[in-house]
């Protein structure tokens, strides 16, 4: 198109690059948020995990003392009890791990339902086993026991890795050099019993180092599991899930009501805007949020379970609660957008996905984060989905596993997301603060006829 006066060629848009690159304000807001937001970011994420050994506290840990002891001469020992007191004795297990002595079925049950990483079992003849190896006579054993080496001598380690790969691990670094600073005292005991002569290499190696540990998995994670590891996946993904279908249906649903753009390609669309309340625009979008996360959690269970082969034991059980959580998580998007605007959409970011993966447990157990994790991983979505999932993936769907947690959890989220806002949107309508105003409207709807009206003239 030529200019009216020279001929020369006409440019419609003669807003240019460098015109912009030299506004101080372009630059200042996405470098502010942009940098505001990562380093949260990093925070939340690495401050929870660069060293759990140190934060480590009250890590679950059962100890099995079944040592029924036994007597040499006229002095009882009781090896199990010295272990059990050298491990609470010990200021690194006492201030890391919360040792409980419990019965066997006890630990057991305790294990069943993901509330314990480890226990300790001490064998019923293990004392009369380390004096029979160290080449004592051991008919004086209590309790009418046998001579106890039939019995084994070695303290067993049962891991629950399904409770969590890393509290295992920890829980298993922190027992073991414990149990060996114990085994150099229990040594100095069996050789005042064994005497000073002359003893075979093997048993003078015993003697060295009298107590070992066995280490042997409890009910190990199920196969295709990703070694204990499916539970904290599928509920980032339920996690996702909410979160993506808040912020999609936040977009198509503005664009769709003309409160938002629509640009696809090369399209761009604005539509004329309806005259709704906020209150009544939040009721839509939680309305197709109930549906959207049903459908999107429902297709997550079919390709996870289906497609890719995880185990999932109770499927339809897995895909209502993941719905449950995803729709809570999604209406709390959605509230975020509604209250905040565009920011609602970093601050959720923040809220659910970064703040949920430093303190949900998934990778760091809860017990080995820093104080201020632990407390905010007691509201965080993310820490009781995981929860739910746990219980329904690895422990028969036991409410006492954690799915009681995680179904109150996400209710209680969904109720206070709700609540939320209701109160606030509403009171923005209340007090007449529209995303435009009636006048606004009227002048626009009119605008609109004026141009169709001569569209049709032309």
């Amino acid at each position: 198109m030529l200019g009216p006066e020279n001929g020369t060629p006409r440019d419609d848009f003669p807003v240019r690059v460098r015109d912009l690159l030299r506004e101080r304000a372009v630059w200042m807001l996405p470098l502010v948020l942009a940098s505001v937001v990562v380093m949260t970011m990093t925070a939340l994420y690495l401050a929870s995990a660069v060293d759990p050994l140190a934060h480590a506290r009250g890590l679950p840990v059962k100890v099995v003392n079944s040592d029924r002891g036994a007597t040499v001469g006229t002095e009882h020992l009781d090896f199990g009890r010295r272990i059990e007191a050298g491990l609470r004795a010990s200021p690194t297990v006492s201030r890391r791990l919360q040792l409980e002595p419990v019965t066997l079925a006890a630990a057991e049950r305790a294990m069943s339902r993901g509330q314990a990483y480890a226990t300790i079992v001490i064998p019923p003849g293990f004392t009369a086993s380390r004096l029979a190896q160290a080449g004592h006579p051991t008919a004086g054993v209590t309790d009418g026991g046998t001579d106890g080496a039939a019995d084994g001598g070695a303290v067993q380690l049962l891991t629950n890795p399904r409770a969590g790969t890393l509290g295992v691990s920890l829980a298993a670094g922190i027992v073991a050099p414990a149990v060996a600073a114990t085994s150099q005292v229990i040594s100095g005991q069996l050789a005042a019993v064994a005497g000073t002569g002359a003893h075979e290499s093997a048993t003078t190696a015993f003697l060295a180092n009298p107590v070992t540990v066995t280490t042997s998995q409890f009910h190990p994670p199920p196969a295709n599991s990703a070694l204990g590891l499916s539970a904290f996946y599928l509920a980032l993904l339920t996690l996702m899930c909410g979160f993506l279908a808040g912020t999609i249906l936040h977009s198509t649903v503005d664009a769709a009501l003309g409160y938002g753009t629509s640009e696809v390609g090369p399209r761009w669309t604005q539509l004329q805007p309806k005259a709704i309340s906020r209150w009544r625009t939040l009721l839509i979008k939680w309305a197709m949020a109930a549906v959207l996360t049903g459908v999107v959690t429902g297709l997550m269970i079919a390709v996870a379970a289906g497609a890719v082969g995880m185990d999932a034991p109770h499927p339809l059980l897995l895909w209502l609660y993941a719905w449950l959580c995803a729709a809570s998580v999604a209406a709390g998007t959605i509230v975020l957008f509604a209250v905040l605007g565009t920011p609602g959409q970093l601050v959720a970011i923040l809220l659910f996905v970064y703040a949920g993966l430093a303190s949900a447990g998934g990778t760091v157990p809860i017990e080995a984060l820093p104080g201020f994790f632990r407390l905010l991983s007691e509201a965080e979505p993310l820490r009781q989905i995981l929860a739910g999932d746990r219980a329904i993936l690895y422990f028969e769907a036991q409410a006492g596993a954690g799915l009681t947690r995680g179904v109150v959890g996400a209710a209680i989220g969904l109720l206070c997301w709700v609540v939320v806002g209701a109160l606030i949107v509403r009171w923005y309508d209340r007090r007449a603060m529209h995303r435009l105003t009636p006048e606004l409207l009227a002048y626009v709807d009119r605008s609109v006829q004026d141009f169709r009206a001569r569209g049709r003239a032309g």
